[in-house]
């Protein structure tokens, strides 16, 4: 199962609990100490030492995300696979045999914004495996025979992908949603992009954008700081800084001025796989994280108002909600769900209804409060473990943010008022000109799409954004 950074929980909840300490409250969750050093190349490396368990956590992230692909769709995503695929000094069957017999996780990705490396293993293996993980990094040699297996793969995997359309709605949603911006991409490719592309794409693509300079890993485990800095600085020093390159350039896309639908026609469907929203937020918004406590109690836990409304009380479908999908450039609200081909309308309907409410019905103290208590008291805490952790301090290099806003996550979720709440509803959560994007059978929908703005029907079978 790929690991990337958007495949992080919609949104971030860092959980802590409240205990009384000479008459004061602590939050009782804080970050664990790191370290942060960066190599002349440029690479930042992050150390956290965590001595519970015998094990290490490492995660790296480099700038080299679908956001590059232009024509070539999908290349980022091969390119990211086929880091394991072999190397200048270990082949493909024996980085897999090494990482199996040790008992070892190994993932790499792309996703739209980056891709990366992550890897747990027993920290007794260390002198055997980072080597190796260093070698993915640095020296991977793209085969054109193991390329072009992970491609057959690929391809499969879009053709298997149709049958589900929750599998395949979020990359409609982009590219309806970006257009021909660069978040528009289609991280996985298409049929006709995927087909032509080789082993030499993928490594032209590595020499252009798997650069130390704007990466960065973290190692959390057991193991001495200093030692392990020593082992690391040397292994990655060998990477070589290249000359800076001209990236994809992200321009911000107007809203849209209108209500628009992209009708996905799937003949066979009996249910319609929906999304709906409109612009979002960064990661780095300075209203992150009162945009979450908002979303929390309108759609973002089992009890808020979507879900509510969807699927307790109406009975309309098995379940409800909406995120911020955020990315490093932009982002998008989503509100997504599905239904029965016959109660289409009726949900879309409550759907804006809840919509409406949360615009017209000012926010109470309980209310908030509920959602305030529902993100602070959930547990277990999420960053614990050495891969969590990991995953924590290369998502805060990239997105820029940093420990504070863990430390101080507890008093920062008490400090969103009922004024500040209502202001951002107001300014962060859209009501007007929706966009939608629905999947299912077209002849029965499409005369329900039509009664919320402008349809646009394409049909599943085909690539993604060819007809739009």
């Amino acid at each position: 199962m790929k690991k990337s950074i958007k495949s992080i929980s919609i949104f971030l909840i860092f959980v802590t609990t409240i205990y009384a300490a000479s008459g004061q409250n602590k939050p009782r969750y804080q970050l664990p100490h790191f370290d942060k050093v960066q190599l002349p190349n440029g690479l930042v490396i992050y150390f956290m030492e965590k001595h519970d368990v015998p094990i290490i956590s490492l995660d790296a992230i480099v700038p080299a995300g679908a956001i590059n692909d232009g024509e070539q769709a999908g290349l980022a995503s091969l390119t990211g696979t086929c880091l394991k695929c072999g190397t200048k000094s270990f082949t493909k069957k024996e980085i897999e045999e090494r990482f199996d017999f040790l008992g070892a996780d190994l993932n790499t990705y792309a996703s739209i914004d980056n891709a990366g490396l992550s890897t747990k293993f027993a920290a007794k293996d260390k002198d055997t495996l980072l080597p190796m993980i260093k070698e993915m990094l640095v020296n991977p040699v793209f085969s054109e025979e193991d390329f072009g297996k992970e491609k057959k793969l690929a391809l499969i995997g879009l053709d298997q992908a149709k049958e589900s359309p929750g599998a395949v709605i979020h990359a409609y949603w982009n590219r309806f949603f970006y257009g021909k911006n660069i978040y528009g991409n289609v991280v996985s490719g298409t049929v006709s992009s995927l087909t032509p592309l080789n082993a030499n794409d993928a490594r032209n693509f590595y020499k252009k954008y798997y650069n130390p300079a704007g990466s960065a890993i973290s190692i959390v485990g057991d193991f001495k700081t200093g030692k392990m800095k020593a082992i690391l600085t040397k292994l990655f020093s060998e990477w070589k800084k290249t000359p800076p390159v001209t990236r994809a350039v992200y321009h911000p896309e107007a809203v849209p001025g209108n209500a628009r639908i992209l009708l996905v026609n799937k003949d066979d469907a009996l249910e319609t796989t929906l999304y709906i929203g409109g612009a979002g937020i960064t990661r780095n918004n300075p209203d992150y994280l009162a945009v979450q406590v908002i979303n929390t109690f309108f759609g973002g836990k089992f009890t808020s108002w979507m879900n509510n409304e969807l699927r307790i009380k109406s009975g309309l479908t098995y379940g409800a909600g909406s995120y911020f999908d955020y990315n490093q450039k932009t982002g998008s609200f989503i509100i997504s769900t599905h239904t029965a081909n016959a109660t289409t309308q009726a949900t879309i309907d409550k759907a804006l209804e809840v919509i409406n409410r949360l615009h017209t019905q000012a926010i109470d103290e309980e209310t908030l409060n509920s959602a305030k208590n529902y993100m602070i008291g959930m547990s277990p805490p999420q960053y614990q473990t050495t891969d969590q952790l990991a995953g924590l301090l290369v998502l805060m290099f990239w997105y820029g943010f940093d420990e504070s806003y863990i430390n101080n996550f507890e008093a920062n979720v008490n400090a969103v008022t009922v004024a500040k709440a209502n202001e951002i509803i107001a300014k962060y959560f859209p009501k007007n000109n929706l966009q939608f994007v629905l999947i299912g059978k077209a002849s029965e929908i499409k005369p329900i799409a039509e009664k919320y703005g402008k349809v646009t029907v394409v049909e599943l079978k085909d690539d993604i954004g060819k007809d739009f």
